[in-house]
């Protein structure tokens, strides 16, 4: 529930919470995109017009704001980047060191830090230092060849030398390779469902699942079939029948659930686009744990055909990618033709923030200031947040249970106990149960709905990075619990949600989010990508 008073919703409460200085940020962004577009007049002018004036790079230091004006004006303009992360630390009255993180489109690296002053009422720079790092692909190419194609942690069905399914020639997605979670029809193949008690009763599929169609149309060669957890009711990556797929992003970490083999495979780039599900994080977590950008579609936006569900209310298909414009190109494919709903600002709840833990929640502040956009602080009442989890959980449950009880009935001992808990635990819901948390789940997505508009909601994607690969029980459960209660708002609402790779937590990769109101997927990607 917005907390009082209910009106307006979204209260800008001076600036932007990311930025403590709005002169400042307006400052730093003048400066970006004076960058990018060789405006060497501007930038010249953001730099302090003084004889002490630094600027290093390459080993070399310039001093004196003449000689670095002429060095900007010789150079023919800088590399194009995109932001990643921004951080900020206050030097004392009217001095703040920026650190800022970007990356270019070769995958390169780069960091730019700078000493901004207050002098004579303007934000300007009075020292500045530019680093860059080598090629961003070539580990992955490293990471190729250590972990083949074959994997049998990532594949159930493994790549061979021809597709499973070739592309249709000329289409947006020719030449974009297609690792297909373990939940969708692939006619001539079984559906595994992570789990081979439920490969053994599985028929041969007649029919390609919609999504797959649509990937296809649209040019992608399908090169395998990855793994899911069991069932897709987890989050953790880890199935007790087949393994922990790789997470090269964070070695020694699990890869994140449900859409873990797809994940992997799209991580290690031996896969373009990672084809999955989304019930309750199944894409967003893996994105997060792994680098990658992710996309929760619209709830029934993508056709559900041929599909292996979990909880219909909830269910829905999403991608996974190395970048921001495939992911587009996959969305786009899969997404209806119509104009898409527009999200033209953010906001950001202190609420949800508070539930990641203290490193995660600096990683996403950095995260978010490296977005060009204004941001307005929103309440959102934290046990009004506890209700409406706890009405989604229930309601998931009860549906998986419904949907998969008589084969965990006899099935279950063969699956990993905490999967067949979840299972169980939707066996002992009522049906009055159900119907008083739908209402409160009406209620919710109600809320939402007012709230986002024409806004798109940042949060982090999930609690902390992902735990290590021997981690315990327990520790899985806490990491769980606490990721459910992020991911839980876009699914119970039916509102889509990309996740980003730019925080990140030491050397760990995790995920800044945006939920947008129905519809608005491909705007989120537009906001991301500005």
């Amino acid at each position: 529930m917005i907390a009082d008073p209910p009106s307006p919703l979204e209260e800008p409460l001076g600036p932007n919470p990311a930025w403590p200085d709005r002169e400042l940020e307006r400052a730093f962004w003048r400066y970006e995109t004076a960058l990018m577009a060789d405006d060497v007049a501007a930038l010249d002018d953001l730099f302090a017009a003084s004889t002490t004036t630094l600027r290093s790079t390459g080993g070399a230091t310039l001093v004196g704001h003449a000689h670095i004006a002429r060095m900007r004006a010789a150079r023919g303009g800088a590399p194009q980047r995109r932001l990643t992360r921004v951080h900020l630390r206050n030097l004392g009255p009217g001095c703040t060191l920026v650190v800022a993180e970007s990356i270019r489109p070769t995958g390169s690296t780069g960091v730019q830090t700078q000493v901004w002053e207050l002098l004579e009422g303007r934000w300007q720079v009075t020292a500045a230092h530019v680093s860059s790092d080598g090629p961003g692909e070539e580990w992955r190419a490293a990471t190729i060849r250590l972990l083949s194609g074959s994997d049998s942690t990532i594949w159930r069905v493994p790549p061979g030398s021809s597709p499973l399914v070739s592309g249709r020639p000329g289409g947006p997605l020719t030449g974009a390779s297609v690792a297909v979670k373990d939940l969708f029809a692939i006619a001539g193949q079984q559906i595994g469902g992570g789990t081979p008690a439920w490969l053994a009763q599985a028929p041969t599929e007649q029919r390609h699942a919609a999504a797959v169609e649509l990937l296809t149309q649209a040019g992608a060669d399908v090169i395998g079939i990855a793994h899911t957890d069991e069932l897709a009711f987890s989050l953790a990556g880890t199935n007790i029948h087949y393994g922990t797929p790789p997470n090269p992003a964070a070695p020694g970490r699990i890869p994140g659930g449900s859409t873990s083999g797809p994940a992997a495979a799209v991580a290690t780039g031996a896969a373009t686009i990672g084809l999955g599900t989304d019930t309750a994080g199944s894409i967003r977590v893996p994105a997060a744990y792994c680098g990658l950008y992710g996309l929760r579609t619209t709830h029934d936006d993508v056709p559900r055909r041929g599909l292996l569900g979990l909880a219909p209310s909830f269910d829905t298909v999403g991608v996974l990618t190395r970048d921001i414009a495939t992911l587009r190109a996959a969305s786009a494919a899969l997404l209806p033709t119509s104009a898409p709903t527009a999200v033209t600002r953010l906001i950001f709840a202190p609420a949800l923030l508070a539930l990641a833990e203290q490193e995660t929640q600096t990683a996403t502040i950095a995260a978010l200031r490296a977005i060009p956009a204004d941001v307005s602080q929103v309440h959102l009442d934290p046990e009004e947040l506890e209700t409406w989890f706890t009405a989604f959980r229930i309601v998931q449950q009860a549906e998986a249970w419904a949907m998969h009880g008589g084969f965990v009935s006899h099935h279950g001992e063969s699956l990993d106990p905490a999967v067949r808990e979840r299972f169980r635990t939707g066996a002992q819901v009522s049906a009055q149960a159900v119907t008083s948390a739908r209402t409160v789940l009406d209620h919710a997505r109600d809320q939402l709905r007012d709230l986002l508009d024409d806004a798109a909601l940042a949060l982090p994607t999930t609690s902390a990075p992902a735990p290590v690969r021997d981690a315990s029980e327990e520790e899985i459960a806490t990491a769980r619990a606490g990721t459910l209660r992020l991911t839980c708002l876009a699914s119970l609402a039916g509102f889509p949600q990309v996740s980003a790779p730019t925080p990140r937590v030491g050397p760990l990769p995790a995920g800044l989010s945006l939920i947008g109101p129905p519809g608005s997927d491909l705007s989120l990607l537009d906001m991301l990508d500005r």
